[in-house]
């Protein structure tokens, strides 16, 4: 086996290898690479099986009892300052490479019949290789140098898939807006890179925790600067993994193509920030005051993303908050010590969470037979309804997902949440409580989701709904509504202004047919994907913990497999988080199922938290008006100074210039006479002076 970890360097390699090829011919031969479509899908989801294959092997090494592997080179050296690259093999790198592998390889498979159709086709394969193999590379970085590297080549990668319509406005500008947000985290990471390595001399994870700790506990380092350091260091995940105050990106990255949402929303960027903290728990574990801050980060975002969820309509951005509210619940867990619960969770979520992506990318491509290709329509909620019968095999392996994250035994979903809740309680019962309505609210948005598109009868020709989606789109847009607001001249206008930012991935829609269900190459990653949501949990139940054996905190000691469990204590845990999810369903049930409860009476009742759900806790508003308009006006007044300050004092020693040499030249007349009466007119002046002073 040794020979696998000899070419692990390959598994981040082969993709880029890919992406790198396919590149250079889009440059090159253009026309020519987009002609071979089918050839460069089938090369780059080949590359990535084998990338699969190798990672799959390690694995199994790694649980086979292999040890960790670790290869360095020296990259950088002056004086006594070392910077060593390469790569490292542990059991959290080989669990986080299948992880990775698995949902890229099936969101390759499944982009061949969601993008069919796409103009740009090859490139949405390039960029989801590069992006690949950019993660890859974060995953088996052995410091912390190095994932830096990947980490900003991860956020360039969102970058580009994110606006990869960069035809259209939305998607334009979803794209800036996660660079720049993951820019703010990523400079306060940097910021406490730099801290950490000049208090530790190091950017090795475990030297990195053990020298803090003794700087800490000798008082050459105040606890204080150690942890400003930690929560720097926090600031990439808070960025990465959608994070309260910095999660305002992800809803708005739906804007990309659903396969990239399924990525980055399942198995890479956003897990990136909970891998980091995995990683750097030697140095955030002996730091109190950094753990509290994750857990409490955690804790709020969790609830945060939920309390958002319940009043979407748009199902990908259902599904985003409902991430953010997801990794909320990791990034708790790690907060509280609860290392092995995060990453069993990260490892569940990524499954049922894919396989719930591309469902509704499933049920996007269904619509858009039968109200068109306006993302605005396909993916509004209001306009679905039915959808199970048109759709059985999106609709059954969604109702899977659903179950999961719901927390429903025995889904992978309820044994990684409720370990969470479980270890949350033993550490702070109010966050607990946070946790525990959140996995109530959890469950009620979910199946809302999931019997508005799936149950009831197909509203794709309400005209009601139609309208109201017309109009909350041109408000959006900044048109006014009311009555007397617009002429026809001004309607049209702003029509002509919605159409204008509709974009197709198929081409081929026509409105008025009926749904219909996706192709093989998108079901069948839904069946395979929901194996693992049903299933891969059961490697993690307290009855038998294998996934805490294999994976846990460094340094932290393992119950024996098998030990005695506390049942009653599991049945309590157990079953009040499931008993709260139940009521969620219920409550889901009877509102958008049976309807016996009206939501529209209660959005009445309670018209300030409403509000304050549908508009996102105005935390996107706040920032219009602080960052973004703030910014405008200091860019205003800093030009106002730099034209009428700055530009003026040069304009201004130009002038004094050119008038002097323009009066001066009419003393320069080559006479000595003329001199003489100057330097007598001069001394008089100044003699006269003296007397008078």
């Amino acid at each position: 086996m040794e020979a696998i970890y000899e070419y692990a360097w390959l598994i981040p390699v082969l993709p880029l290898l890919g992406a790198m090829i396919v590149g250079i011919g889009l440059i090159s031969f253009n026309q020519f690479t987009n002609r071979l479509r089918q050839v460069w899908s089938v090369f780059i989801v080949s590359i990535m099986g084998a990338t699969m294959t190798l990672a799959f092997a390690t694995l199994w090494s790694q649980f086979n009892g292999h040890p960790t592997y670790t290869r360095m080179i020296e990259w950088a050296a002056a004086g006594d300052f070392r910077l060593n690259m390469g790569y490292t093999v542990d059991h959290l790198t080989a669990l986080m490479l299948v992880v990775v592998t698995t949902v890229a390889f099936l969101v390759m498979v499944y982009t061949d019949g969601y993008m069919a159709h796409d103009p740009s086709y090859v490139r949405f394969y390039a960029y989801l290789s590069l992006f690949s193999s950019s993660m890859l590379g974060l995953v088996v970085s052995p410091n912390l140098v190095q994932v830096y590297i990947f980490w900003e080549l991860v956020g360039m990668c969102s970058y580009l898939l994110i606006g990869f319509w960069y035809d259209r406005k939305a998607a334009a500008d979803a794209c800036q807006k996660a660079f720049v947000t993951n820019r703010v985290g990523d400079f306060g990471l940097l910021l406490g890179i730099l801290g950490l390595y000049w208090s530790t001399r190091s950017f090795d994870f475990a030297i990195m925790g053990d020298r803090l700790q003794n700087l800490v506990e000798s008082g050459a380092l105040s606890g204080g600067v150690a942890a400003l350091f930690a929560i720097l260091v926090f600031l990439g995940p808070v960025a990465k993994s959608a994070q309260f105050p910095l999660h305002v990106w992800l809803p708005d990255a739906m804007e990309g193509p659903t396969p990239i949402s399924a990525l980055i929303h399942a198995a890479t960027m956003v897990a990136a920030g909970v891998f980091l903290i995995a990683r750097m728990f030697p140095v955030f574990e002996p730091i109190p005051a950094a753990m509290s801050v994750i857990a409490w980060t955690g804790c709020f975002t969790a609830f945060l993303g939920a309390s958002i969820a319940i009043t979407q309509n748009d199902i990908k951005k259902g599904l985003a908050y409902s991430t953010m509210s997801q990794l909320g619940y990791m990034v708790m867990g790690m907060g509280v010590g609860a290392y092995t619960a995060g990453m069993f969770h990260l490892m569940t979520h990524a499954y049922f969470k894919a396989m719930l992506f591309l469902g509704s990318g499933s049920v996007i491509h269904g619509m858009e037979a039968a109200v068109g290709h306006d993302p605005a329509y396909a993916q509004d909620m209001r306009l679905m309804g039915g959808l199970r019968k048109y759709m059985p095999i999106t609709a059954i392996t969604f109702l899977i997902g659903t179950l999961a994250i719901s927390g429903i035994p025995p889904l992978a979903g309820f044994w990684s949440k409720d370990e969470i809740l479980g270890k949350t309680f033993e550490a702070n019962p109010t966050m607990w409580l946070v946790g525990w309505l959140t996995a109530g609210v959890t469950a009620f948005y979910m199946f809302r989701m999931y019997f508005m598109t799936f149950e009831g009868n197909f509203r794709g020709e309400d005209a009601v709904a139609l309208e109201t989606i017309r109009v909350e789109r041109l408000q959006a847009q900044g048109f006014s509504m009311g009555p007397g607001a617009m002429n026809s001249q001004e309607l049209a206008i702003a029509d002509a202004a919605s159409h204008d930012d509709d974009h197709s991935h198929g081409g081929h829609g026509h409105h008025g047919h009926k749904p219909h269900e996706s192709p093989l190459s998108m079901t069948l990653p839904l069946i395979l994907l929901s194996i693992p949501s049903i299933l891969v949990g059961l490697v993690g139940t307290p009855f038998a913990n294998y996934f805490e054996e294999f994976v846990h905190a460094p340094g932290e000691a393992v119950h024996a497999l098998g030990s005695e469990v506390d049942l009653p204590e599991f049945l309590i845990m157990g079953g009040s988080s499931v008993g709260i999810g139940l009521i969620g369903i219920t409550l889901a049930v009877m509102m958008y199922l049976r309807h016996q409860i009206d939501p529209a009476a209660i959005a009445e009742r309670i018209p300030v938290l409403y509000n304050l759900s549908k508009n996102k806790w105005y935390i996107d508003d706040i920032y219009t008006a602080v960052f973004v308009k703030g910014s405008r006006r200091l860019a205003r007044q800093v030009l106002e100074v730099d034209s009428k300050v700055v530009d003026g004092v040069v304009n201004l020693a130009g002038l004094v210039t050119v008038f002097t040499g323009e009066t001066l030249k009419y003393f320069e007349n080559g006479r000595a006479q003329f001199y003489a009466l100057i330097i007598f007119a001069a001394v008089l002046g100044l003699v006269i002076f003296s007397s008078v002073a």
